[in-house]
């Protein structure tokens, strides 16, 4: 959420902001709503001035065991009515500045690229080389069904579309991919936490899924409960109404958690195999870090997400994502993407993100001290676990339909190879 003094100062530049991200909120009516606010207040405090001092005079004339006039009793009250009209009218304009303020995104960051959509983030650079190969490559769901180790229909007829099984060495490779995620970012200082897969409306409003991405949650019927799209969400809002020691940061997660997402408005888009389920396991990474140090730390978030890819020998690309293409919370945000045998195209793996302090005022984590300022928050995907699996098949893939098992991963698996069964 923005602070409302930054629109007051420069609305100019917040419209400017929120146009260059393809979104419209109205801010005239915002300010407008806050210039009554502040009307509001200063009325009421006025009122208030005079009650305490007219009651005053009540008691002073009570302690002295003398009458008190019946019209000055009747003004008391009737100031006390409206006082009381004026605090509903103060709550009701609240909550409408709450309503619009939650509703706008975070201010862009002046180095990322000003664009309509995907087509203008801008590639960055490129790690690792595409392996050719002597045959045509195969998409993962055509070797994954091939070697009995993901089943789509199954999943279909128990869950609907747009989920997996996975089977016999699938199993064991999920495994090895989420236990070899952990154990490198622990490595790197990451401590490692697991957290509810459901969480509350105001965990979900904290990090800027509500109001604005209700569309793309799953909610629980009978519960103000919802199921996480990603790990950021409960770990995030661990230290939400917390005050933090400066010496205290950075403080550096890394979590494996099941995902949840609707995919709302990806029909027909990447759908296919285990690319956009509605189901599926991600790493994250969270850091909670001092003001002056979040975009340092946002280019060491991005090395660290990179460092799995490495290891596994998978080719992927940096890209700086435009204004139109950046999540609704980020100030600043790269996308990993990883190299996809099959058709040829590098897709999103990793989404590494710099909120500064826009989650941390909508869940009040502060420092400590004279600062008095806002804990800055950073997210990134440590890294998505089905489309490593996916990227894994497809870039591993043999001419014989088996697949090699990257060399990091064999002391997890057991094996290193995955074999077509007779």
């Amino acid at each position: 959420m923005l602070d409302i003094k930054i629109i007051r100062e420069d609305i100019d530049k917040v419209k400017r902001a929120i146009s260059n991200r393809n979104q419209n909120v109205d801010l005239d009516k915002l300010l407008n709503l806050d210039r009554e606010r502040k009307v509001l207040v200063n009325e009421i405090e006025q009122l208030r001035t005079r009650r305490n001092k007219w009651s005053k005079e009540i008691g002073s004339l009570k302690k002295e065991n003398k009458d008190v006039p019946r019209d000055f009793v009747v003004d008391v009250n009737a100031l006390k009515n409206r006082i009381q009209e004026y605090d509903k009218r103060l709550l009701a304009v609240e909550k409408q500045i709450e309503d619009l303020l939650v509703r706008i995104p975070n201010i862009p960051d002046e180095s990322v690229p000003v664009g309509k959509d995907a087509k203008d983030n801008k590639i960055l650079r490129f790690v690792g080389e595409p392996r050719r190969f002597s045959f045509k490559p195969k998409y993962h769901w055509e070797i994954g069904e091939k070697l009995k180790i993901l089943d789509f229909n199954i999943a279909s007829k128990i869950s609907g579309s747009r989920f997996a099984i996975l089977k016999n060495e699938g199993c064991d490779l999920e495994r090895a991919i989420i236990s070899f995620f952990l154990d490198t970012h622990k490595k790197k200082g990451y401590k490692e936490i697991v957290t509810p897969y459901l969480v509350n409306r105001v965990s979900m409003r904290g990090t800027g899924q509500l109001p604005n991405l209700e569309e793309d949650l799953f909610k629980c019927a009978n519960d103000d409960l919802y199921l996480i799209p990603t790990a950021e969400v409960p770990i995030t809002n661990i230290y939400r109404d917390c005050v933090l020691e400066e010496s205290f940061l950075p403080q550096k997660y890394v979590s494996y958690s099941a995902c949840f997402r609707r995919e709302a408005g990806s029909y027909g888009k990447d759908t296919k195999g285990l690319i956009r389920n509605h189901q599926f396991n991600k790493v994250e990474l969270v850091k909670f870090v001092k003001p002056e140090t979040s975009y340092k730390e946002l280019e060491s978030l991005v090395l660290d997400a990179g460092s799995v890819l490495e290891l596994l020998k998978l080719p992927y690309r940096v890209v700086l994502l435009s204004t139109g293409d950046m999540g609704f919370s980020s100030s600043k945000t790269y996308d990993l993407e990883v190299w996809f045998a099959g058709d040829g195209v590098y897709r999103e793996i990793s989404s590494c993100s710099n909120f500064r302090d826009f989650q941390a005022r909508r869940m009040n984590i502060k420092l400590k001290g004279e600062r008095r300022e806002l804990v800055h928050t950073l997210n990134g995907s440590g890294v998505a676990v089905g489309r490593t699996f996916a990227a894994i098949l497809e870039n591993y893939q043999q001419e014989d339909g088996s697949v090699v098992i990257p060399k990091v991963l064999q002391e997890y698996t057991g094996f290193d190879v995955i074999s077509p069964k007779r």
